[in-house]
């Protein structure tokens, strides 16, 4: 399988954008377009700032992977980015930005779930407050969890938390026992909340989704999830948020290709793709990023697939953002090369100042 082409740090903007839409050209033909039944033409209100500028509406746009922990609760206020999913970080910190009024809406997970001294303890951008060590369960029966399980996953409640996160990294340190998984998915379950479990190392992939865990929150990287369990994953509606980008920042590595392959065959097999950028891990736009869509198209979505990524409500039914709507200016692209520039280039405005054409 090819790779992204590396950027030029050098190159203009539109250098960027050419290099972005060459590696795309050479993983797809072109052909004629679908958005999806979400995308509606539109242009602006004559009242408003842009009078009669023609486009195109669509919902507004979810990051389902953040932390603003690393790029503050502001970073994001001014993108075309409505709503962020943020997965990991000091309890009370995440649960108050996600009190505040205006963009972007905030849904969290809280913090990261680990087995003692398991990732990401020690890592110097885990703020202080943004891990909880439990220790492992006896069985895996619902009359033996313990206190603390029961303790973490009732308090993430309280804040607001509406997801559950847990680190799976053998790579890095110790991880959960299935009984203790078990009890975790069945406790979070039990309170109606989703788990998301970030996913590294050899078997992590199969522990998860064989635990029942909802979601990964990173494509897996690390090693080729076989297409059996694949299939399953896709089966039991586990979502995959893409995180395509960060596992190689623009450069070919083994674990970009990795993510690729399995996320073709997810896709393939019928899995709910997320767009998700892991914002906070390097240098990233902030806002929609390009790069990260691209990547999406090598692994084999389509148009009306990357706006159902960036649109999908997870981990809840519906996001409440009444009165506002994505609007991307222009004539909508042709070619599938050309999207994920396209989609980069959308903005957050009223409702009130769209007219349906």
């Amino acid at each position: 399988m090819s790779h992204v082409a590396e950027p030029d740090p050098h190159a203009s903007a539109p250098d960027r954008a050419a290099d972005r839409r060459a590696s795309v050209a050479r993983h797809v033909s072109r052909s004629p377009l679908d958005f999806g039944p979400l995308a509606r033409p539109a242009r602006r209100s004559l009242g408003g700032d842009h009078p009669g500028e023609p486009g195109t509406m669509l919902p507004p746009f979810r990051d389902h992977h953040v932390h603003l922990m690393i790029v503050g609760a502001d970073a994001l206020r001014d993108s075309g980015i409505a709503s962020v999913v943020d997965l990991g970080g000091p309890l009370e910190d995440i649960a108050s930005y996600a009190q505040r009024e205006g963009l972007p809406h905030v849904d969290f997970a809280g913090e990261f779930l680990t087995a003692p001294g398991g990732y990401p303890v020690g890592r110097p951008w885990a703020a202080e407050g943004s891990v909880r060590e439990l220790e492992a369960v006896e069985g895996a029966g619902r009359s033996s969890l313990p206190t603390p399980v029961q303790t973490a996953i009732d308090e993430q409640l309280a804040f607001g938390a509406s997801v559950i996160k847990v680190a799976l990294n053998s790579v890095a340190g110790p991880v959960f026992d299935r009984a203790t998984l078990d009890v975790i998915v069945a406790t979070a379950h039990a309170h109606g909340l989703p788990v998301v479990a970030h996913v590294e190392g050899d078997g992590m992939s199969r522990l998860a989704i064989e635990a029942g865990v909802d979601a990964l929150a990173h494509t897996p990287f690390t090693e080729r999830v076989d297409d059996e369990l694949v299939a399953r994953a896709a089966a039991r509606g586990q979502c995959w948020i893409s995180t395509l980008h960060v596992t190689g920042h623009g450069e070919p590595t083994p674990e970009l290709e990795f993510a690729l392959d399995n996320l073709s065959r997810f896709r393939a097999a019928g899995g709910r793709v997320l767009y998700g950028t892991d914002l906070g891990n390097g240098d990233q736009p902030l806002g929609v990023n390009p790069d990260e869509l691209v990547a999406l198209v090598r692994a084999g979505l389509e148009a009306s697939d990357l706006v159902a990524a960036l649109t999908d409500p997870w981990p809840g039914p519906d996001v409440p953002l009444d009165g506002i709507a994505t609007f991307i200016p222009g004539t909508p692209p042709a070619a599938l090369d050309e999207v994920p520039e396209w989609l980069a280039s959308a903005v957050i405005v009223p409702i009130e100042d769209l007219e349906l054409r």
